[in-house]
């Protein structure tokens, strides 16, 4: 996800530590969401094996439906980011949200 690892005493207030026993060891710095979009994006790339602009349309609506159960429309940008992606416009990727929202009643 891009997180970043870093010393204890390299900890900003936004960063998260872990202590063991009482023990600061580490600390994680979490990346931007907006810049976590892009590391889910490029990560099912990988997945699928190709960018995700070549996926059929199954395919790109089953990208959407992952890409909403992980929040990444709560991000700002977050439509325009994945059509882009997608290769889609940010119509097409409302109608895939739509289309799955009114298939669960919702």
């Amino acid at each position: 996800m891009g997180a970043e690892l870093l010393g204890p005493d390299q900890a900003q207030p936004d960063d998260v530590v872990l202590a063991w026993e009482g023990q600061d060891v580490i600390a994680v710095r979490l990346p931007q969401l907006s810049d976590s979009l892009d590391h889910i994006l490029a990560a099912m790339e990988r997945r699928h094996g190709m960018p995700l602009a070549d996926l059929d349309r199954k395919a790109k609506q089953s990208v959407v439906r992952a890409l909403e159960a992980r929040g990444a429309f709560s991000v700002r940008h977050g439509v325009e980011t994945v059509a882009g992606a997608l290769g889609v416009s940010r119509f097409t990727v409302y109608n895939y949200l739509n289309r799955e929202h009114a298939a669960k009643g919702e």
